[in-house]
């Protein structure tokens, strides 16, 4: 199919090109406003769009904002914190541009100057995990960081984790537990993730001091943030003497949580009857599907998405670099499903 152009506007409109040009720029001009919305719905009616490449060259905009990420692509969360971004973008009139880098920093900073190159007016730097990052040398001016913060500072958007596991902490403690363990992140074996293990086991700690209870090591245990890590960490917790056991478990995140339901079974424990447990992310196609369905704290993805495009696009417009903005938490939101009960006599 043909390119619909400006001249053929000019024809169908009976105006000259020159008035077309002026009339679907915006720009002031003598152009009556009869004439205008003429040209306007010609343009829609023969299905005119203009030439973006061109406008790019006369503006220096390209309405283009270019994403980064480590490898959110491939995390089960990327769907939700792409739409949020692709939907902000799209309601400022911009397209997204994503690439993937998978951890490779050869390949991330091919990435940043291959869409510097393609004259994107913006960029978004994501991560997989709330993390500090080293801000790349090659990133502009004016870059926002989604779901991590730059050391040195600059526009960043991450969860809450410390109000999030609040609200799982709350959970637990208003069924009337008060043995809680916790089921943590090794960070050894997990150097990535220190910002979100860090954040949720303080306030994991803070949570139960707030409730006049004294937290102690005998209640945690870190694994590896798998299933399995879970299982091992959750069963070094269940071993305990009955009455010494958490009747209540939170754990780092899904995975692990799915690990801590398998070994209260081995324990022949019922899930919440005689152990409760409070998960974290709300992973897609995991915490709704565990037997039962895991009760949760679900992350922003979705806002953090859409946050990080807006503030890109409010700098942008506004010729700013966003050096002075410091970082902006997105609150957290609880899932109740089926593992959170009051603890029983037994």
């Amino acid at each position: 199919m043909a390119r619909v152009r400006m001249a053929d506007v000019a024809r169908e409109a009976g105006v000259s090109v020159s008035t077309v040009s002026l009339a679907l720029s915006g720009a002031p001009s003598r152009i009556p406003e009869a004439t205008r919305d003429l040209v306007r719905r010609t343009a829609a009616e023969i299905g005119y769009r203009p030439n973006s490449l061109a406008r790019g060259l006369r503006t220096r905009r390209t309405d283009t904002i270019g994403l980064v990420s480590d490898q959110i692509a491939t995390t089960p969360f990327a769907g939700l914190m792409l739409r949020g971004a692709q939907q902000a973008a799209r309601e400022a009139g911009r397209i997204l541009l994503l690439v993937d880098t998978e951890g490779d920093v050869e390949a991330e900073t091919e990435a940043i100057r291959a869409l510097a190159d393609h004259q994107v007016d913006t960029m978004i730097y994501a991560s997989m995990w709330h993390r500090e990052v080293d801000r790349p040398a090659a990133l502009p001016p004016g870059t926002v960081f989604l779901d991590c913060v730059p050391r040195g500072g600059g526009p960043a958007v991450v969860p809450d984790e410390t109000q999030g596991a609040g609200l799982a902490m709350a959970e637990l403690l208003g069924a009337g537990h008060t043995r809680i363990g916790y089921v943590g992140a090794d960070e050894v074996l997990h150097p990535e993730v220190p910002a979100a293990a860090g954040l949720r086991r303080t306030a994991y700690r803070s949570a139960l001091e707030s409730a006049g209870i004294a937290p102690g090591p005998a209640l945690e245990a870190q694994g590896a943030i798998s299933a399995p890590g879970g299982r091992a960490a959750a069963t070094t917790l269940l071993d305990r003497p009955e009455g010494e056991r958490p009747t209540a478990l939170f754990c780092f995140n899904d995975r692990m949580a799915a690990g801590a339901i398998a070994a209260a079974r081995a324990h022949g424990l019922e899930i919440p009857a005689d152990v409760s447990i409070v998960g974290f992310d709300d992973q897609p196609s995991l915490a709704a599907d565990l037997d039962p369905p895991l009760t949760t704290i679900a992350l922003p993805h979705l806002e953090m998405g859409a946050w990080a495009v807006r503030t890109a696009v409010r700098l942008l417009e506004a010729e700013e670099t966003g050096a002075e903005e410091g970082t902006t938490l997105i609150p957290c939101a609880l899932v109740r499903r089926g593992t959170v009960a009051a603890p029983t006599a037994r």
